[in-house]
């Protein structure tokens, strides 16, 4: 399993999808250094014991008693063209934030999931951050041009290729190539404690906290 520390984080944005359960997730809910809540999210981590630093959306999933009772950390954002994840971002990088943990952005509606997902390269892009998805099972982060990653044998890696004409991978079971459809980088494997990848373009990886069960 992977180490992961809350120390490498600037921020934490805890969104209104499933509830965070496993270990990683908690611990970075747990040890964040300012802890940013999606509106709806904010209930749900209140009544966990979790304290938001600050509280960012359009309001319209917070009661009337949240809303009297964390009036000063709560930022309203009338506008419709961005979620409140994007919203929450940007109130973030405002802040100087640039190294962000995202929880509880997958689960409940698929479509908000795949969303919140491909919203990642928009964040680098358009924000300048450095954006990360923790789900219960892995995360997701996003790659352009070449980097190194750490893994261990047989943790899970899937690449899903965003704007790459051409990749390149070493230490995976299969080699990596310029995928053309979303799925035919998926379910690939790590077979050391690091994988290379070179690309001309952008992919999101996804690797698992647990290595696959034989």
């Amino acid at each position: 399993m992977q180490n992961i520390s809350p120390a490498e984080f600037d921020a934490v944005i805890l969104a209104n999808g499933d509830f965070p359960t496993a270990e990683t997730p908690l611990r970075l809910l747990r040890e964040a250094p300012f802890l940013c809540c999606c509106d709806g999210a904010a209930e749900a981590a209140l009544a966990r014991g979790f304290q938001p630093d600050a509280i960012v959306g359009d309001g319209d999933s917070l009661s009337f008693t949240l809303k009297s009772r964390y009036a000063s950390i709560i930022h309203t954002e009338s506008e419709q063209d961005d979620n409140d994840l994007t919203k929450a971002t940007r109130f973030c990088k405002a802040k100087g934030f640039r190294r962000i943990a995202y929880l509880g952005a997958t689960g409940k509606r698929e479509d908000h999931t795949i969303g919140n997902i491909f919203l990642l390269p928009h964040y680098v892009r358009q924000f300048g951050v450095v954006p990360e998805i923790y789900t219960d099972h892995g995360w997701f982060s996003v790659i352009e041009g070449t980097a190194e990653l750490s893994t261990f044998p047989g943790q899970q890696v899937s690449l899903f290729n965003i704007t790459a004409k051409k990749i390149e991978g070493e230490g995976f079971k299969w080699l990596p190539f310029s995928y053309d459809e979303l799925w035919q980088g998926t379910l690939n494997e790590a077979k050391s404690n690091r994988i290379i990848l070179k690309t001309d373009g952008i992919i999101i990886v996804f690797r698992s906290y647990l290595a696959k069960k034989t």
